[in-house]
């Protein structure tokens, strides 16, 4: 067998119709649409949403409500994720980002006081809940709001 040798199952690949191309095709005067009425016409058709004239579901479901364009997505980091790093180690929220401990740093990144942190660490953030700050200074670290 040679690469020119292939190609598709017999009968596997058919012409397009070509509509209005004569009246010899078969297809023409017509375009096989018949004559006159919605369907004949250009944009002809009722759409997906059309229920017979009913009102469509869309309109019938209530509006509930809105988007905020103005929120902030602040991405939070539980206190205990930051014992894998070594004492006297600089926290920033690039660092975070580079060992995988969040994903993208968004608006800022907020680090809550769940679990306890065993290592003194420099930790900076956009902003930190109290508990945190209280047990980062316990274990003899240091807060810095950037």
């Amino acid at each position: 067998m040679k690469l020119f040798e292939l190609g598709p199952a017999p009968g596997a690949k058919k012409d397009p119709k070509r509509v209005g191309r004569g009246i010899g095709s078969g297809l023409g005067k017509t375009s096989a649409k018949g004559h006159k009425g919605q369907k004949a016409r250009s944009g002809g058709g009722k759409g997906p949403a059309f229920e017979g004239g009913q009102t469509p579901l869309q309109r019938r479901l209530p509006k509930r409500g809105f988007t905020n364009i103005f929120k902030k997505k602040i991405i939070a980091v539980p206190l205990e994720e930051l014992n894998r790093f070594d004492n006297g180690t600089e926290v920033t929220p690039q660092l975070l980002l580079e060992t995988g401990i969040i994903k993208k740093i968004g608006d800022g990144v907020k680090v809550l006081g769940n679990g306890d942190l065993k290592k003194k660490l420099i930790v900076k953030g956009t902003s930190f809940s109290k508990s945190a700050i209280a047990k980062i200074e316990k274990a003899g670290g240091k807060v810095e709001v950037i």
